[in-house]
């Protein structure tokens, strides 16, 4: 990956090494990206679409996948500590066995499946869920379902869908929903699972895909102080917001996310 515009000078076996450094246009998507992502993670969801786009935007598709793991990895990290109090670990234990699958699913077809027909078929599993969920939120409590096939098949398609796009927060966001967790718990249980699936991802994307390697860490490097930023930008604005308006919000930004991915 070639970066321009040298800025820094770092001595390295008793010679200059100059690390060029982009901030042109692509730099530029990439810092919103990552500004926003941090916002996304502090509990604002909803934005992954943008996010991958704008990614896709400054280094292409699959490359942006490999720049895009260590910071959401960094952001899981603020967003475990400040939320992790507001876990329920009896939902992680029902989501992670089926996610680690369609994460190993995600490696192997991950080559072999078009873009194009991957953001079809999310887009209209997504609007499909989507109007489901706002169904399922006018359920009696004891209508609401919350046994082991509905927590897998969820969590199969949130750990396909984050390994071939990085688009896992959908079936989270409606799983999530569909058990009505109040704000804290929703934000605090979904950090602790995309915290353990992104770690369980990076060995993939090093060895498997080869997507991450020095040159994207250091592109990592430059972003982190954005992700940072939009993380407590994020938290400030989440803490004025009320468990009923989150609710309608997480719908909103769920289905407004799947209709700007099937026209993309």
């Amino acid at each position: 990956m070639v970066i321009h515009s040298s800025i820094v000078l770092l001595l390295a076996h008793h010679q200059f090494l100059i690390i060029e450094i982009a901030f042109d246009q692509s730099f530029l998507f990439a810092a919103i990206a990552a500004v926003i992502l941090g916002i996304s993670k502090a509990g604002l969801k909803g934005f992954g679409f943008v996010i991958v786009s704008l990614m896709a935007l400054a280094y292409g598709s699959k490359a942006s996948t490999g720049v895009l793991v260590p910071l959401l990895i960094l952001a899981d990290i603020f967003a475990v500590i400040t939320y992790r109090k507001d876990v329920k670990w009896m939902t992680l234990a029902k989501l992670m066995p089926s996610m680690i699958v369609g994460v190993l699913v995600g490696v192997v077809v991950g080559d072999s499946i078009s873009l194009a027909t991957f953001k079809y078929f999310m887009s209209v599993i997504i609007i499909v869920g989507g109007l489901l969920m706002i169904m399922v939120t006018r359920l009696p409590e004891n209508k609401i379902p919350n046994n082991l096939l509905f927590a897998s098949i969820m969590g199969f398609g949130a750990g396909f869908t984050t390994m071939i796009g990085n688009l896992a927060g959908a079936f989270a966001n409606l799983y999530f929903l569909a058990l009505r967790f109040p704000k804290n718990e929703f934000i605090g249980t979904a950090a602790y699972m995309f915290f353990f699936i992104n770690v369980f991802k990076l060995p993939f994307h090093i060895y498997v895909w080869m997507t991450i390697d020095l040159d994207t860490m250091m592109i990592n490097l430059w972003l982190s102080p954005f992700v940072i930023l939009g993380f407590f930008l994020g938290f400030q604005l989440v803490k004025l917001i009320s468990n009923s308006f989150f609710q309608k919000y997480i719908i909103v930004m769920t289905l407004l996310s799947a209709a700007l991915l099937l026209v993309s």
